[in-house]
């Protein structure tokens, strides 16, 4: 009997793996299961730079227009630090890093 409830146990925790794989991989953001998870997800303002090559992640915001309200000042700052090559974009996402440099080609 204790091997059927491992058994069991491994075999759910390979779906929920199989799951968050997919999820990461969005091929199936449009189905609803993975619609609703992703609605729980706060708000994230996202800049890129060309010069330096980095990605900042700036929030969490409760709607996307709150993020798109507080993005001005954070333009602002990578302005004065001499960034250049701005792009900005509104994400609902989870970063696991705020930051992200990359390296000069």
């Amino acid at each position: 009997m204790a091997n059927t409830a491992t058994i069991a146990s491994v075999s759910r925790q390979i779906r929920l793996n199989s799951l968050e794989a997919l999820e990461r991989m969005k091929l199936f953001s449009w189905l609803p299961f993975f619609k609703n998870k992703r609605k729980n997800l706060p708000w994230w303002v996202v800049i890129r730079t060309a010069k330096p090559r980095c990605t900042y992640y700036f929030g969490p915001f409760d709607s996307p227009q709150e993020a798109k309200l507080n993005q001005g000042g954070y333009v602002e700052d990578l302005m004065g630090e001499g960034a250049d090559g701005i792009t900005i974009e509104i994400q609902q996402c989870q970063p696991e890093v705020l930051t992200i440099e990359e390296e000069d080609e």
